[in-house]
C-alpha cells in the first residue's frame, strides 16, 4: 500500500510517500480500506514532536478513517468484511490506503452519511458535544462564544450550538471563515484580528457577557475572552492553536465562573459509556441531516503533506480530508 510516512520529526515538506507493507488485523482490530482521513491540528503537531503524546519514526500520520473494512481479526464479533466505517487509529496510520483499527474504536456508518463527512466526525463533533454537553452543560437560550470558529472543531462546535439551542457567536481571524460560520448558523460574528474582542462579545450580548466560552485558540484570546464571561458562566479549554495562555484567575473569582478541562481523547478510553453514546448520536444526527460536516476540500495521497501544511498556516475553512 501507499501511505505518508514520517522518517524524521519537522516540517510537512520532510514527508514522503511511500510503499509499506500492507497492515495485518491483529486480535481484536479491522483494517479498512481507507476512502478518507481526517487533517486535524494534532496532525501537525505529532510530525514536528509538539504534540502530548509521542510516536517514533518512521510512522504514517493521521488518526482518523472511515472507509470498507477488508480485514477481520480474531475476537471481533460485531464487524464483517464489506461493512461501511468509521474508526480510530490512534495517533498514527490514517494517511494510508489502509489502516489496522482497533474494533472497540470503530462505529459503522448510517447509509446517509459519506466518508469524507463521517472522518473526522469524532475528533471535532466529539470534542465539540462532549465539550458543550457532558462539560459545559449548555442549556437551551444561552450565548455561547466560539473561538478559532471557523476551523474543524470550531466549526463543529458553531453547528451543536445551534443544534442544542443556544444563541451562537463566532470569532474567528478572517471575514472568509466569519462567513462560513454564519452560513453553518451563528447569530453573530467577531473578527479577532480588527475587533476588540471583549468589547465586542461585550456588545452582542447587551453587557451580559457570554454564558460558555468554547476557545479552541488561547493565546492572548483567552484572557479576552474570559474577560467576556458572564456571571456564573464556563470556559471551555478546548485547544492552543494559538499558544498555551496565562489566565489571572481573579477573574474566575469576579465572574463566579468556572474554567473547565475538555480531554475528548483521554475520555474515549477512560468513559467508554459517554464515548458510545457520543459517537451513536452523532453519527445518527448525520444520517438524519441534522448535522452535516462541511468538507472544504479533498486531496490525494500524494498532496497529504500540503494538506499539513495548509493546516499549519490556517487556509483550512472547516474540515480538510485526505482521500487515498
Amino acid at each position: 500500500m501507499k501511505a505518508v510516512v514520517c522518517k524524521e520529526f519537522g516540517p510537512p515538506e520532510k514527508l514522503s510517500v511511500e510503499e509499506m507493507p500492507d497492515p495485518e488485523a491483529g486480535p481484536g482490530q479491522v483494517v479498512i480500506e481507507v476512502k478518507a482521513s481526517a487533517v486535524t491540528f494534532p496532525d501537525t503537531l505529532m510530525i514536528e514532536d509538539k504534540y502530548q503524546f509521542k510516536a517514533a519514526p518512521p510512522f504514517v500520520p493521521g488518526g482518523e478513517v472511515a472507509g470498507i473494512i477488508s480485514t477481520v481479526g480474531e475476537g471481533v464479533e460485531d464487524f464483517t468484511e464489506g461493512d461501511r466505517v468509521v474508526g480510530s487509529a490512534g495517533i498514527v496510520g490514517g494517511f494510508a490506503e489502509k489502516a489496522a483499527v482497533p474494533a472497540v474504536s470503530t462505529r459503522k456508518i448510517p447509509d446517509g452519511a459519506d466518508f469524507a463527512e463521517a472522518t473526522g466526525l469524532l475528533y471535532a463533533y466529539g470534542t465539540g458535544y462532549y465539550g458543550l454537553h457532558h462539560r459545559g452543560q449548555l442549556q437551551p437560550g444561552e450565548t455561547l462564544l466560539v473561538l478559532g470558529a471557523g476551523g474543524n472543531v470550531g466549526l463543529a462546535a458553531v453547528e451543536l450550538g445551534k443544534m442544542m439551542g443556544a444563541r451562537v457567536i463566532a470569532a474567528a481571524s478572517s471575514d472568509e471563515k466569519l462567513e462560513l460560520c454564519r452560513e453553518r448558523g451563528a447569530d453573530a460574528s467577531i473578527n479577532y484580528s480588527t475587533e476588540n474582542l471583549k468589547e465586542r462579545a461585550k456588545a452582542l450580548t447587551d453587557g451580559h457577557g457570554c454564558d460558555v466560552v468554547y476557545d479552541a485558540v488561547g493565546g492572548d484570546y483567552a484572557e479576552a475572552a474570559i474577560r467576556a464571561t458572564a456571571w456564573g458562566g464556563r470556559f471551555l479549554v478546548i485547544g492552543f492553536t494559538a499558544g498555551i495562555p496565562r489566565i489571572p484567575l481573579n477573574l474566575t473569582l469576579l465572574k463566579s465562573c468556572q474554567i473547565v478541562g475538555v480531554f475528548y481523547g483521554a475520555m474515549v478510553a477512560r468513559e467508554p459509556e459517554t464515548r458510545d453514546a457520543i459517537a451513536r448520536d452523532l453519527l445518527q444526527w448525520t444520517a438524519d441531516g441534522q448535522l452535516s460536516p462541511h468538507v472544504s476540500r479533498r486531496y490525494s495521497l500524494s498532496e497529504g503533506p500540503q494538506a499539513l501544511r495548509d493546516m499549519i498556516d490556517r487556509k483550512a475553512v472547516g474540515r480538510i480530508v485526505v482521500e487515498p
